[in-house]
């Protein structure tokens, strides 16, 4: 299979593991982004103009806020995506994992440690130079779901998702760059629209960043485990499985 074929392939898997899923992504995405979404506004709402500072420090003002509102674009993706992970691997055999299962099982110390650098190493490598800041976001997108399927560190984490995307940068930035382009394009939409209908204040702002990213991140997210679990089986030859079955999020036990 040629390259453009298997990247026809793999955008068809994201796109029907989307739709099956898809109930269950968005509640989830509603529980992660909500609160997200207000640091996100928050950091929107920075006016580094009306800060009375020199000219030296107004600048390194504004570019520390451009590194936390970009950085903010990114927080939850990676955490959100080592979420998805768990639901998207749990054994066939098994009773589909509950909200409060998949809670027991996420490595939130480690997946909020990443998702903070990442979306950090990112920022900063986007400001000073373009190319940079693209490299570390293809190199490091599969941090999150490695550190969830493989149980790594934080450094182990970045390293695993480094060695697994090597060899395959274009292909992987095939697939997570224009999502995130289309997604952001997206959010700015649904940002503005807020703001058409609700006004200008940090309540508007709020409910178009939490609306945004409960509608588009989920995408991303079965786009970065897809890759992360094909790369795995590539590299290792074996790993964990994808189970193609939706998982009804709310489940609970069964009887």
């Amino acid at each position: 299979m040629n390259r453009r074929r298997r990247l026809i392939h793999l955008y068809g898997r994201i796109g029907r593991i989307y739709w099956a899923w898809a109930p269950s992504l968005i509640l989830l995405a509603v529980i992660v982004f909500i609160p997200l979404g207000l640091a996100d506004a928050l950091l929107h709402s920075i006016d580094t103009n009306s800060l009375n500072l020199s000219g030296g420090f107004k600048l390194a003002a504004f570019l520390s806020a451009v590194a936390a509102v970009t950085a903010s674009g990114l927080f939850g993706e990676v955490f959100f995506s080592g979420a998805v992970a768990i639901s998207l691997t749990h054994p066939e055999h098994e009773h589909s994992p509950s909200l409060r299962e998949i809670a027991g099982h996420i490595s939130y110390r480690r997946l909020i440690a990443v998702d903070i650098i990442f979306g950090i190493a990112v920022a900063i490598g986007s400001i000073f130079l373009i190319l940079p800041g693209i490299a570390l976001f293809v190199y490091l997108a599969l941090a999150g779901p490695v550190v969830e399927l493989e149980k790594h560190s934080v450094r182990g984490g970045f390293a695993r998702s480094f060695h697994l995307v090597r060899g395959h940068f274009w292909m992987v930035a095939a697939v997570v760059l224009p999502i995130e382009i289309f997604g952001d394009a997206i959010n700015d939409a649904i940002v503005g629209l807020s703001h058409d209908i609700f006004g200008h204040g940090l309540i508007a702002a709020w409910i178009g960043e939490s609306a945004s990213n409960i509608l588009t991140t989920p995408f991303f997210a079965v786009a970065v485990v897809l890759l992360t679990l094909d790369l795995i089986h590539h590299r290792d030859g074996s790993g964990p499985i994808l189970n193609k079955q939706p998982a009804p999020i709310l489940a609970g036990d069964p009887a």
